[in-house]
């Protein structure tokens, strides 16, 4: 079958802002699909409600829409646009579950719409539980007993029918959401009713536990002809009962037989064939350990997690081809640089992909892992052995952790070890490693964990591998095999008692580099040169370094909270801007998730850890002109100093500038040179100091530590004693890390990101935020142009913008965060001197690519050269509102009140020609349930209550029933508003938390003692039942207020004919 040529327009669906279980891996695939529809002359529309990503940049499709991704708003797009067709399987569940719905609702019958690649039937029959189950049985293959249940009583019932240990998995859910394992009824009682209410469709699965069977991954691809290919598996290191995205993951798989590779290879192929699957598509299998008994688990007929994985792993862009094939293109009609599409890839190295989890950020939420995701992001490294390639992905985690090492469970003792191993954890393996070294047997690990004893050895041979180096200091041989085996200068030193300097000049000067090698679909089996490598130690290097002028781009990293994949933007778009001034772009990253490591976007990509050894083995054998630190992030910006101490040039904001804005005494000192002024504070380095530098200041403060990203341990401190727990638990505080105590301002805050040349500057926009300060500002509503602050408050941050760029001496991007308190006095909260994670929003938003034109000031072209003649534009007449995406739901034990420690994992976009219509847009986006009927359940601290009064009187007058804990109900009803009482916890009752899980709550607003410092357990206890029931939750008075003007912008209101005397008066 060849191209179609009846079609003109497609549209692609995207996956909205990022949230666990779906970050940017979809972001990536939705890139290379459009980018693949227009490479075959198609017109493409997307439509996604994501900001932070390079997939809504107007060059990646020819008309871009972000706009909520509801029913209601993609139904108009496909209405005023006409597609010929949509293509679903792109955006995730989000797109996927949104093409059926359209389907369903007839919309796509009534525009003449046409869903591309795999069909809306096949599509049903994976998705459905049941359905899926007898298309198994039909074609005798093996699937787990189960039963499909809609109401608690059902559930129960099945899962007595089927015998626990039980799974439960909600219908059409993201990562997990909602599912886990029940031992036993009392376990399951306490999951089903939350797992009902989170499926769309109200349904569940039971179905028997295979808990510690192998968990084995296939991915496949089929196109019309019926020619269908693996592009790889995967197998993961824990068992079954650890979802994938949570588990490490080696690919291609490691312990299978070549009948068992076999058997489930051609299980997965008849499957997608069975289904008529066209495009990638994951087979998910269990396999038990002993047998060749296996079941499939399940099979996703879209581009998924993994699809992302698979491609970075084997270096076949499963979605550029799934893209190509829904428009009836063949696998053999696709060539991937000199080979069809139609070639099974070949793997000669080893993946690992290793989870990156938000505990350090999230001290507090539950780290056992299970069939609920976590993971808010990925590493992936590459090697020649699996050791090489575990010990590469365990630094790249940036966790402080270099080697298979963690200092806590050096301590612990052998029996609380072995009970530590036995659940799944996001630091099991390090324990693991510990019981390694304390010489506890192979076989007593399996039977506590189920890790294959394969892994388990090849762990053991990295522990063997540590003693033979301590007893041969400075062997040259041993330094080899340590290289050679993955272990990194610095674990070297650590075992030798050197500095990774020491073991890096001995290195040197014995020449033991490593070398590149190439990842080509083929293991070099045919010709071809593909710009993708990993290091390795051995002989032959297969990079071909050119002579001309290049430039290193240091990528970000793993996406966490408090950097995602707004810097992964800014790297693509330096890159495109550096290839376009003539350089060689070189990109360094470890991310498999992201579009900077797609082979395509630069001219080289190293896939290796952003560790300095790494980047510097890449800049010692490729000698680039420059490297820009300042794009990727704090990642990038701490390699800057460690490098410069190397000798490598940096271009762009230096060191020094770096060392200005982010040194508490230099900023400070730069701050009275310039005269802006910042509130009262200081770096502190002892307990004692910090409580008497609290004092001096005057509660209440703002604490953190010194060096942070997304305001990690950030907090408002109101008294004495809480200051001392503080200081005891939330940080290391010793002289090299100091805790910043600063006086606490309430006020407005305001952010810019803006461009330095050294002489000029550039402010394309003045951001203005919701929430007034004591919020993070990434988990803050921010607007743009700003809606509240005077010309002359406007005129100060464009003056301090000017003085501190130029005082800093800032190339490039940088990022100021402004407080403006009630007198209109400025004062500067922080400098990032680094691209910021607004650069995207600011972009989309003023329509100027700050990224490209930092990039051009860094490569030399300054803004006047670049048609830049005044520092700050008119502001557009639209309204963008960028609202922050959350992902409470997934972490169970986890406080969900918003705080100056960041919390949200991604955001979302609203624009509209009116603020508040804007507004609704991105709150829809960011999935808030925004509603204007129903109860709004209240509780408020004793500050807040003067300011709440009138805001809940709004709600009273719109028709909203209120309902509120004992003290708030008393000053509420003292006001004239009805109020129901709840009785709380504290006070023996159930009745608040029974009633926000009841499902007639559209709001609950609680607020918590910034400025008394009196917290109680209550508050916690009705956040959680508020997360865990989807209840929407308001921390701020301040997100309340622009709630209500939505509200009221949006309803009509009801009254008698007598009443309107009385309100017109």
């Amino acid at each position: 079958m060849a191209k179609r040529t009846d079609l003109k327009k497609i549209l692609v669906i995207g996956s909205g802002p990022i949230v666990i279980g779906q970050a940017a891996e979809f972001d990536y695939a939705g890139t290379q699909a459009c980018l693949a529809l227009k490479e075959e002359g198609y017109e493409v529309v997307l439509c996604n409600s994501n900001p932070a990503t390079i997939m809504t940049d107007t060059s990646i499709a020819d008309k871009v829409y972000m706009e909520p991704l509801t029913l209601e708003y993609v139904a108009k797009i496909v209405r005023h646009e006409r597609p010929d067709a949509i293509v679903p399987g792109i955006g995730g569940q989000t797109g996927l579950n949104l093409a059926m719905q359209l389907e369903k609702k007839g919309i796509l019958k009534e525009c003449r719409t046409e869903l591309l690649g795999t069909s809306s039937r096949s599509i049903e029959t994976a998705e459905d539980r049941e359905l899926f189950k007898e298309l198994c049985e039909r074609l005798g293959e093996p699937v787990l007993p189960s039963l499909v249940a809609n109401t608690v009583e059902e559930a129960v019932k099945a899962a007595g029918q089927i015998g626990y240990p039980v799974v439960i998995r909600p219908a059409f859910t993201l990562g997990g959401t909602g599912g886990g394992f029940a031992e036993d009824e009392t376990e399951f009682l306490a999951m089903i009713k939350n797992a009902l209410a989170l499926s769309p469709v109200h349904q569940v699965l039971i179905e028997k536990s295979v808990k510690g069977f192998k968990e084995i991954e296939y991915e496949v691809i089929r196109d019309a002809n019926d020619t269908a290919i693996t592009v790889c598996n995967m197998e993961n290191l824990d068992p079954v009962g650890i979802h994938t995205g949570d588990s490490i993951v080696a690919c291609p798989s490691q312990t299978l037989t070549n009948k068992e590779y076999q058997m489930l290879r051609d299980s997965a192929l008849k499957i997608i064939r069975a289904l008529k699957i066209e495009g990638g598509c994951n087979v998910q299998f269990a396999l038990d350990p002993n047998s060749f008994q296996y079941y499939l688990i399940e099979v996703n007929p879209r581009v998924s997690r993994s699809s992302a994985l698979a491609s970075k792993a084997s270096g076949y862009p499963i979605a550029r081809v799934s893209a190509k094939i829904s428009v009836g293109m063949t696998l053999d009609e696709i060539m991937l640089v000199n080979t069809p599409a139609s070639f099974e890839p070949a793997l000669d190295y080893v993946v690992t992909k290793m989870p990156r989890f938000p505990f350090d950020k999230f001290t507090d939420a539950n780290q056992k892992l299970g069939t609920q995701m976590k993971a808010t992001g990925e590493v992936m490294s590459v090697g020649r052995t699996f050791e090489e390639s575990l010990l590469k992905a365990v630094r790249s985690l940036e966790t402080g952790v270099f080697h298979l090492y963690m200092e806590k469970f050096e301590k612990e003792d052998r029996n609380a070890l072995m009970d530590y191993i036995r659940i799944g954890t996001d630091d099991r393996i390090f324990a693991i490693a510990r019981l390694l070294r304390l010489g506890e047997p192979i076989s007593a690990i399996y039977k506590q964990t189920g890790i294959d004893p394969w892994f388990l050895s090849k762990m053991k041979h990295i522990i063997d591998m540590e003693q033979e180096l301590k007893t041969g200091i400075g062997d040259r041989e041993l330094l080899y095999q340590a290289k050679k085996n993955g272990f990194s200068d610095r674990a070297v030193g650590w075992l030798w008692n050197m500095t990774e300097s020491q073991v890096y000049e001995m290195r040197k000067k014995q020449g033991i580099f490593p070398v590149y090698k190439m990842i080509d679909t083929c293991a070099s089996e045919f010709e071809s040169y593909v710009p993708y490598f990993y290091s390795t130690y051995e002989e032959e290097n297969e990079s071909v370094i050119e002579n001309r002028k290049k430039i290193v781009v240091l990528g970000s990293g793993p996406i966490r909270i408090g950097q995602g994949v707004e810097f992964d933007y800014s790297t693509v778009h330096a890159v495109k801007t550096i290839k376009e001034a003539g350089y060689e772009a070189i990109i360094i990253n470890n991310n498999p998730e992201t579009v900077s490591t797609d082979y395509t976007t630069s001219d080289k990509l190293y896939f290796e850890p952003l560790c300095v050894e790494d980047v510097m083995n890449v800049i010692q054998m490729e000698q680039p002109d420059g490297v820009i630190a300042s794009l990727g992030g704090q990642t990038a910006i701490n390699l800057a100093k460690p490098l410069e101490e190397r000798g490598v040039t940096l271009i762009g904001t230096g060191c020094a500038a770096i060392e200005k804005a982010e040194n508490r005494d230099a900023f400070e000192k730069l701050l009275l040179e310039l005269k802006i002024p910042q509130p009262k504070g200081q770096a502190v380095t002892d307990l004692e100091e910090g409580v008497q530098a609290a004092e001096a200041i005057g509660y209440p403060v703002l604490v953190r530590p010194s060096f942070v990203l997304g305001g990690r341990a950030m907090q408002i401190v109101a008294k004495e004693e809480q200051m001392r727990h503080y200081l005891k638990t939330a940080v290391e505080i010793d002289k090299d890390k100091p805790v910043l105590v600063d006086k606490y301002i309430c006020g407005k805050e305001v952010e810019v990101d803006a461009i330095c040349d050294g002489r000029e500057i550039f402010v394309p926009g003045i951001m203005e935020l919701v929430e007034r300060t004591g919020v993070h500002s990434g988990d803050s509503i921010s607007v743009y142009p700003a809606f509240s602050i005077s010309e002359k408050v406007k005129e100060t941050i464009l003056e301090y913008t000017r003085k501190l760029g130029l005082g800093i001496g800032i190339v490039g991007l940088y990022n100021i965060q402004f407080i403006v308190d009630k007198k209109e006095q400025v004062y500067i909260i922080e400098v990032n001197p680094r691209s910021s994670r607004t650069v995207p929003f600011l972009s989309k938003a003023t329509g100027y690519p700050l990224a490209d034109m930092a990039t051009k000031v860094i490569l030399g072209e300054n803004l006047e050269k670049q048609g830049i003649t005044c520092m700050y534009p008119q502001e557009k007449t639209r309204w963008y509102v960028k609202v922050p995406a959350f992902s409470f739901s997934k972490l169970q034990g986890m406080d969900a009140y918003l705080s100056p420690e960041m919390k949200s994992t991604g955001e979302a976009i609203g624009y509209d020609k009116k603020l508040h219509r804007a507004m609704y847009k991105a709150m829809i986006a960011s999935g808030i349930r925004v509603q204007n009927y129903g109860t709004v359940i209240v509780t408020l601290a004793d500050e807040d209550k003067e300011e709440a009064v009138p805001l809940i009187r709004r709600f009273y007058d719109m028709g909203f029933n209120i309902e509120a804990t004992s003290s708030t109900a008393e000053t509420l009803k003292h006001h004239g508003i009805r109020t129901k009482v709840l009785r709380k916890p504290s006070e023996g009752s159930r009745e608040i938390l029974d009633a926000i899980s009841a499902g007639y709550v559209s709001y609950v607003i609680n607020t918590r003692a910034i400025l008394s410092g009196v917290h109680y357990e209550d508050g916690a206890a009705i956040r959680s039942a508020a997360s865990q029931n989807h209840v929407t939750m308001f921390t701020s008075l301040d997100t309340v207020r622009v709630l209500l003007d939505v509200l009221e912008e949006i309803t009509i209101g009801v009254s008698a004919i007598t009443e309107e005397e009385k309100s017109e008066k």
